[in-house]
This record gives C-alpha cells, sequence and structure tokens, in this order.
C-alpha cells in the first residue's frame, strides 16, 4: 500500500509500514518505521500526533530526522551527506522540490522518489525509497552537482529510525575460516559504528546490523537491521543522541578525494536495505530470504550438487587422478563438477601464474578438453576456477604490464598471498582480462565460475587517486558483461572463504562461499548467522574429509553430512580414496538432498532458542507447513545429563505430524550416550501444537554429533 497525501506518505507490506512528513520545506521527516498501525485515520492529525517536541536547551524548534539530517535542522548526529567544493559550502540545506509516488502492487509496498536542493551549494539530490511486498525497505541517493567548479562528495548514507524500544544491538565480526561471529551489548548514546576499509567486504564484516528490544531472540522481539549492498569499503552505523530514538544507517565509505563531481556529473550511492521485524530474527531473515527470492535474476533452477577439487588434489592437476575424481563424483550423484586453482600456465602453488588466463600445456597437451568432455559424458556440468582481479609479480602479465598494478607508480602495495591487485578500473588491463575470461569460457562452454578474491586492497590507488570504487565498480561491470554474454553462466562470489557476500555482489552472482572451513562445528555457525540474510539456496555448503585441514579437528561422516544438508549442498573431498562404504553413505545424502532440495531451498529458515548453549536446533518448513526438515548440532558436551527438549516451532498447530530421523545420516547407536525411545524406534507421531510448545525428548548426543528429522503432514 502507498498512501500519499500532499503532506504525508505511507509506504506499507507485510505488517511493516514506512511514514514520511511531506510536508516541506526541508527534506521529508521520517515519523515512524515498524509495525504498520492499519488505519491512519486523518493526515492532519496523524502529523499532529507524531510531531515531536522541541528539545530542552537546544534549538528553538523541534529536531525531526529527516532522508538527509542536516544541521541547518539542529541534526548534532553523523549527517547524511557531506561535501565541499574547495572548503565552501560544507553544510547542506536541502529543501523538498518534488515527491513523485510510483505505483504500487496489489500485495503492498511502493516506490517513492524525492527530489531536492540546495542551489546555494549547486546540489540537487534525488532520493529513491522502496518497499518491496514483503516489507523491506531499500534506499539510495543520486547526488547532482549543478554548480560550477568541482563538488568534493565526503560522504553519502541512507538512514531509518529504529523504534525507541530497541536497546540491543547485534552485530558480527570474523576472520579467515572464522567468519561471522556475533557480538551483542547494549544499545548506549553514542554512534556504534562498524567500518570496512579492506577494498572488498571483509570476513569481519557485519553483513547485518541490527538492533533490537531487550532480549530479542531468534523467535521473539522487535527487531530492526541495516545492511549495505556494496561490494568494497563501505559502513554500518547505529546512533542514538539525546534529540532523538536510535536511528540506523549505512553506505559506501569513501576516501579522501574519491568522487569529485564536476559541473553536471552525477554520483549515485548503492542501494541501502532496510528490514524490521516483530517476531525476532527469524522473521527478519524471512522478509530478506523472501526479498532476494523475488529478484528476477534469482537462480530458478535446482541448485547442482556440486564437487569442488580444491581439498581432493590442490595443485597437484593430472588428468587421470582428476577423470577418476570426476567418475567417483559422478557415481554418488554430482551434478557440476569444479576444477579449481591449478590448471593455468605456470601454475605449481600460490605464488606465480595469477593472472595467466591461459591453460598450462605443460600439464593439459590437449587443454582442457579431455577432462571435461569425460565431465560432460558422466552428466555433469563443467565450472572452473579463476581469480582475476588478481595478479602475482612473477606471472607473464605482471612482467609484461608493471602499470597495471592497482598502486601508486614505485609504491607497491603490501604483498598478500603473494599478490597484487590489477586495475580493472585501468580499461586496457580490464578488456584483457576480459577477452580471457570470454575465450575460456567459449572454448570450453564453462557452466560455472568460481570467482575468487584473495586479498585485501591496500593502498589502492588508480590514476593518482583512491581507486577503491573505481575498482569495484569496474569489477560489478564485468559480471554484468560476463552474464549477458554468456546467458545460464553461473558464478559464485568466494573471496578467501566467505569475504565478499553482501547484496551488491549477489546482484551479479549466484552463489557465495561461506568459509573456507569444512569443519562442520565451525560450519554450524557460519551457516546459521550467514542465512541470517543470505537464503541457504546461495550459501556454499560442502562435505569435506574427517579431518578437516583449516582445523584439525575430525569429525564423524554423518555430521558432516548433517551440516552441508542445509545449503548449496557440495562434496570437497578425494573421493578416489573414500571406501566403498563411504562412498554408499554420501551416494545416500545426495539422494536426500535432491528429494529435499525444493523444500530446503524454498522454505522458511527456521531457529530456535533453544535453552541448552551446547546444542543447537534449525530446520527448514514448507509454505504450506506441510513438510520439515530440523537439525539437533550437539557442539559441546552439555552439562545437563538429560537434554531439553526438541522444541520445534512454524508448524501448523492443529494438523497431526510424522516425525521420521533420516536414516540416510543418523547417528549410529554408539554415538547416542543414551536411547530415547522415539528415537531409537526412528519415527513418532504428535500434533504441531505439542512438537511446537511440549517438545519431543532429546537424545544426549556425543560432541560435534548431528540428528536430522524429517517431518511431514499426515
Amino acid at each position: 500500500m502507498t498512501v500519499h497525501h500532499r503532506d504525508l506518505a505511507v509506504l506499507a507490506a507485510a505488517g511493516s509500514a514506512l511514514i514520511l512528513d511531506l510536508s516541506g520545506p526541508g527534506l521529508p521527516a521520517v515519523l515512524h518505521w515498524g509495525a504498520d498501525p492499519g488505519g491512519l485515520g486523518d493526515p492532519y492529525d496523524l502529523l499532529l500526533a507524531l510531531a515531536p517536541g522541541r528539545p530542552v536547551a537546544s534549538v528553538d524548534q523541534p529536531v525531526p530526522l529527516r532522508l538527509v539530517p542536516q544541521q541547518a535542522d539542529g541534526w548534532t548526529g553523523r549527517p547524511g551527506i557531506t561535501g565541499h567544493r574547495d572548503g565552501a559550502h560544507p553544510h547542506l540545506r536541502l529543501e523538498l522540490s518534488e515527491s513523485v509516488p510510483a505505483a504500487d502492487s496489489d500485495a503492498g509496498g511502493g516506490h517513492l522518489r524525492i527530489h531536492s536542493s540546495d542551489p546555494v551549494a549547486g546540489l540537487t539530490v534525488h532520493t529513491d525509497i522502496e518497499m518491496d511486498r514483503f516489507g523491506v525497505i531499500r534506499i539510495r541517493h543520486d547526488i547532482t552537482n549543478d554548480g560550477p567548479g568541482l563538488y568534493t562528495l565526503d560522504s553519502a548514507v541512507c538512514l531509518l529510525p529504529a523504534g525507541d524500544q530497541a536497546t540491543e544491538v547485534l552485530d558480527f565480526t570474523g576472520r579467515w575460516a572464522n567468519e561471522r561471529q556475533p557480538q551483542r551489548r547494549p544499545l548506549l548514546h553514542g554512534l556504534t559504528l562498524r567500518e570496512s576499509r579492506r577494498g572488498r567486504t571483509g570476513h569481519d564484516a557485519t553483513g547485518v546490523l541490527a538492533v533490537g528490544q531487550a532480549g530479542f531472540g531468534f523467535r521473539h522481539g522487535q527487531v530492526w537491521a541495516v545492511h549495505t549492498g556494496w561490494s568494497g569499503n563501505h559502513l554500518h552505523y547505529a546512533e542514538r543522541v539525546p534529540e532523538h530514538g536510535p536511528i540506523l544507517g549505512g553506505g559506501e565509505l569513501l576516501g579522501p578525494g574519491e568522487i569529485r563531481l564536476a559541473p553536471g556529473n552525477s554520483h549515485r550511492t548503492p542501494w541501502t536495505y532496510f528490514a524490521w521485524s516483530a517476531t525476532g530474527l527469524d522473521g527478519l531473515s524471512e522478509r530478506l530470504h523472501r526479498h532476494l527470492r523475488a529478484r528476477p535474476g534469482h537462480p530458478r533452477a535446482p541448485r547442482p550438487v556440486t564437487l569442488n577439487t580444491w581439498e581432493a588434489v590442490y595443485f597437484d592437476h593430472r588428468l587421470d587422478k582428476l577423470t577418476d575424481l570426476a567418475e567417483r563424483a559422478a557415481g554418488v550423484g554430482v551434478e557440476r563438477f569444479v576444477l579449481d586453482d591449478g590448471w593455468f600456465t605456470g601454475r605449481r602453488d600460490d605464488s606465480t601464474g595469477l593472472g595467466d588466463w591461459t591453460v598450462d600445456l605443460r600439464l593439459w597437451p590437449s587443454g582442457l578438453h579431455p577432462l571435461v568432455d569425460r565431465v560432460r559424458a558422466l552428466g555433469m556440468q563443467f565450472g572452473l576456477w579463476v581469480e582475476p582481479e588478481m595478479v602475482n609479480p612473477d606471472s607473464d602479465l605482471a612482467r609484461a604490464h608493471p602499470d597495471w598494478l592497482l598502486t601508486a607508480p614505485g609504491r607497491l602495495a603490501p604483498a598478500a598471498r603473494h599478490q597484487q591487485v590489477l586495475d580493472l578500473a585501468r580499461p586496457e588491463a580490464y578488456e584483457h582480462i576480459a577477452e580471457r575470461l570470454h575465450a575460456l569460457i567459449d572454448e570450453y562452454g564453462v557452466d560455472y565460475l568460481k570467482w575468487d578474491h584473495n586479498r585485501d586492497l591496500l593502498e589502492a590507488i588508480h590514476d593518482g587517486s583512491f581507486g577503491v570504487h573505481a575498482q569495484t565498480a569496474a569489477v560489478y561491470r564485468l559480471l554484468d558483461e560476463l552474464r549477458h554474454r554468456h546467458p545460464g553462466l553461473e558464478i559464485e562470489s568466494c573471496s578467501s572463504g566467505g569475504a565478499r557476500i553482501d547484496y551488491g555482489i549477489l546482484k551479479r552472482t549466484d552463489r557465495v562461499w561461506a568459509s573456507d572451513t569444512n569443519d562442520p562445528v565451525e560450519r554450524q555457525r557460519i551457516q546459521r548467522w550467514t542465512s541470517l540474510f543470505v537464503p541457504p539456496e546461495l550459501v556454499g555448503c560442502h562435505v569435506g574429509e574427517a579431518t578437516a585441514h583449516t582445523t584439525g579437528r575430525a569429525t564423524a561422516l554423518s555430521t558432516r553430512l548433517a551440516t552441508a544438508l542445509f545449503g548449496h549442498a557440495g562434496i570437497e573431498w578425494d573421493l578416489t580414496r573414500c571406501p566403498d562404504d563411504e562412498l554408499a553413505e554420501l551416494a545416500a545424502w545426495v539422494r536426500l538432498h535432491k528429494r529435499l532440495r525444493p523444500l530446503l531451498h524454498g522454505g522458511t529458515t527456521v531457529r530456535i532458542d533453544h535453552p541448552d548453549p551446547a546444542a543447537w536446533l534449525h530446520g527448514v518448513v514448507s509454505d504450506d507447513r506441510h513438510h520439515a526438515v530440523f537439525c539437533l548440532a550437539q557442539l559441546t558436551a552439555p552439562t545437563d545429563s538429560v537434554p531439553a527438549r526438541l522444541r520445534l516451532p512454524g508448524l501448523d498447530p492443529d494438523l497431526p505430524y510424522t516425525v521420521t530421523v533420516c536414516p540416510e545420516i543418523r547417528p549410529t547407536q554408539a554415538h547416542l550416550s543414551t536411547a530415547v525411545p522415539w528415537v531409537t524406534r526412528g519415527t513418532v507421531r504428535a500434533t504441531g501444537s505439542m512438537l511446537s510448545t511440549v517438545g519431543l525428548a532429546a537424545p544426549l548426543l556425543d560432541p560435534a554429533q548431528c540428528l536430522v528429522l524429517e517431518i511431514l503432514a499426515e
């Protein structure tokens, strides 16, 4: 629903509403974002009811929160847009010139375009506000220099007010192979700011920054969240000043002089996304997942079970070994075979060859054709690993074009993984890489690119200026070009694991690699929090070998299978060394995943506020609530000898269900410390009401063990 009155605009959908005061003369003030109040009554009474009072010992007027806060309104918090003309006009006084509503759908939401300007500063700002039918809001600004001379844009963020009920903040940090570590603390006065200067999203990127009511959890409490859809330097923040309740904001983090607008030129900010939930973090996820699934470019075909060769062979590329691996993969039901790093000229380890995107004829005298032909004959798609944004100094490309590096002349950036960054904003470098990628895709009919990005962008200089924005825009342009030239090509965003996961890169890719660790204990947490804002069909989840190469932890096959089930499933393991019984277990798991795939990749993600912190309980429930699958993951040893019951929310309380322990990945009896009758039997019947409120007796699992339950309505 869009309500547009001369002095008021309301965007509302799926129980969420955004109410804007358009009475001017300044930019629209945000009166409310959160629960949809339904009938609003007379617009003038609503404006009167929500108009703030004048703050004590401050300016002689109320201090509204406008879409672009500015000191002209008495706002002393973080400004919305900052810049200057060689030091002049550092403060904007944007005034509303027009607000234009767009047609909304019957399901709700809508689009509002706000036109504003500051004639004295010579700046025009067009702000787009969109709410989709799931209540997800996204905002961006188009900023145009209408005055004489250069205008230097220092910052431009998008923001909304959270409810004044919010008293806690949740964000995330992490490192390589340990992404998405939650941090939770009180929301106090001042600025809670997360900035990333890595030139990519980052292992420590927060992904979403959320604030909520005290004690909010997965299934309860109001929550407000923000996500910046940009893969370069960016920021998220929560701020509370005495004159206003909490606000959330995000945007691109610009470097000094990075955006300098000539007369008539414009800068468009990335989209910043906002979502509110009355039912905790799961309600937030449901909105964001539905938003992504409704995109025109969202993958519609079943997500192919994938085998990636990295942890199977590393740099040891031999046709006989890889052909044998492909045959074993096809035998267990794999649908896509991806050849990882090591196939191109001079690549024997990670110190050489990067940037020389031609097949190494010493390893592959007939090119990749023998392997590709065998993979296709076995009924699988063929994928290829690339890292187009990087270059080893020990490569033909770097030796021929040292000026193509994203650095200041004569000042190499610190090496990382023996790499420097290739300046793709430089036309010659861009065309060279684009030509090589097009040639590889055309020659081998590549179905899938695993696109890696293994280092931060440090001291990034393009054409003498700060270069992260130009590099990010060039990468987006290259990805868009590849998808346009090669319809059907799918691309995975890998960045030394999960260091580039954001809605900007997801607009151009079909999958993200959540982490370089396949340790299932670590993966339970990484996947839990990645799926807060990315649906499981876009998150690569692989079964690795028994001992994880990142942690050295050994785990049972059933645990690895259970963990990798809940995402875009795959295998990263040398199957040529697997005994027949393990291959049979893998094949049964692949069949199970394919059978459950419509549910896993289309249902509603459910995470339970389980009373035992040593065990996590999560699942997926179909939209009609007739089918569900849940996983109990025992991470560490519990304190209680009789575990807490398993309460399974999201089901229809009035329907009878059959609960079955999935035999394909069931722990052996030796791994169950106590026998629970219904688990021993393997099945039990109960109503949805009983399953969600009373629950089921839980087995006492050993640490690093999982139990998977399938639930079907009768």
